[in-house]
């Protein structure tokens, strides 16, 4: 029985993962393709001020920590091409810098919404998911 349940709980974690692939036709999306919602940017955008702000500074443009930019030319070519679930496991492991892994994936996700919403990504109509499975078929592209 308790076994039957286990499946049960793994087939109906993985349904969300399977129904994004399926309706993408299995393909990659990208960034450009509205993957989060302005709700959730918001709830970034606020994470953002309190936790981030201080290294990379209230215009993303980096500080004097050495953070580096979260838009422009070095931001799109440092991360041009990276699947969405390697660039949200690389910044929750590395920030904050002094607390690395104090986020967690659903405030890494938001975060990323928001630096998405200021790189005049257009949102969707569903949040930026967090589990790795479904950010795996979301690619970050510099430009449409």
């Amino acid at each position: 029985m308790r076994a039957r349940r286990a499946r049960l709980l793994l087939a109906a974690a993985a349904l969300p993962a399977l129904a994004i692939a399926l309706s993408a036709g299995g393909q990659t999306r990208s960034v450009w393709d509205g993957v989060y919602t302005e709700a959730q940017a918001k709830r970034g955008e606020e994470l953002y001020f309190e936790r981030c702000v201080r290294c990379h500074g209230p215009a993303l443009m980096g500080g004097t920590d050495g953070a580096g930019p979260l838009t422009g030319p070095t931001f799109n070519g440092n991360w041009n091409g990276v699947p969405l679930d390697q660039m949200l496991d690389r910044v929750r492991t590395t920030m904050p810098l002094d607390k690395p892994m104090s986020l967690s994936r659903q405030q890494t996700a938001d975060a990323l919404a928001f630096v998405f919403s200021i790189n005049k990504m257009p949102a969707g109509k569903e949040e930026l998911p967090r589990q790795a499975e479904m950010l795996n078929l979301i690619q970050f592209k510099a430009s449409k």
